[in-house]
């Protein structure tokens, strides 16, 4: 009986070994960033001075250019934070799933997917802190804490549901991300040349060895994260969207 077999698609072309693979993905923390990066640098730099002068001039002016006004409760400031909360959804979503699926040439894209999100997500919490008109007393209004004054928290409010539901997804997406990069922090360790790089990257990469029991708990602990960021999601922008679904002044949920 003929017997075949399949095909084997070769991943890495080009004779490159290994320790090749790890010189391409090191250099770029081992050199001095190159001149395109300082221009996506100062791109960036300006992009946050412009946003800087536009959070400066409304606290100024007052909410009322964002739209806030009576008797609309929401204005520019939860529309752009709905937005940014997608985009880190899209994330998080995008490398659970597919990790999920085994698809291995999410190894292209997981990196980059999960470090938008954390980014997204940050700038998704600083616009409820900003809608609140004054951002320095964000915390005291927004964050349940103990006090003389026994004060609570509105727990009817869409905002403050918004900020733990953020917060929760924030916390499970960073840690998400962390530990995918648990075995990079531990090659980059173990090329360090400098001590203070060699002692920051040591403690960053928790012992990390790359034995048969590492792997085994990184691959249990990378799964389970995955399964619980894959119906955060869900749930996460199931609570966002009630900020237009349950609002009590009529024409605030409408279009």
């Amino acid at each position: 009986m003929a017997h075949t077999e399949a095909p084997v698609d070769i991943l890495v072309r080009n004779g490159k070994t290994m320790a090749d693979i790890s010189d391409d993905v090191s250099r770029p923390l081992e050199s001095f960033p190159t001149k395109k990066c300082w221009v996506c640098f100062g791109a960036s730099l300006f992009a946050l001075t412009v946003w800087l002068w536009s959070v400066g001039n409304f606290v100024v002016r007052g909410q009322g250019v964002l739209g806030l006004n009576q008797p609309s409760g929401w204005g520019t400031d939860i529309t752009n934070f709905v937005f940014w909360v997608g985009i880190g959804h899209a994330g998080t979503l995008i490398s659970a799933i597919l990790f999920l699926f085994r698809q291995k040439w999410r190894t292209a894209i997981n990196r980059s997917a999960e470090a938008m999100t954390i980014f997204a997500v940050i700038t998704a919490l600083t616009f409820p802190l900003l809608h609140t008109g004054r951002p320095w007393y964000a915390a005291i209004w927004l964050l349940p804490y103990p006090n003389q004054r026994e004060l609570w928290v509105n727990f009817r409010s869409p905002l403050l549901w918004d900020v733990f539901a953020v917060s929760t997804y924030f916390i499970i997406s960073a840690t998400f991300w962390y530990v995918g990069l648990i075995p990079d922090l531990a090659t980059v360790r173990d090329r360090a040349k400098n001590k203070v790089r060699k002692m920051i990257y040591t403690a960053l990469s928790m012992g990390w060895r790359g034995s048969n029991k590492n792997w085994n708990h990184y691959e249990m602990a990378y799964m389970i994260l995955a399964g619980i960021s894959t119906p955060l999601v869900l749930s996460v922008h199931t609570i966002v969207s009630f900020d237009f679904a349950v609002g009590q002044l009529p024409g605030w949920h409408t279009t």
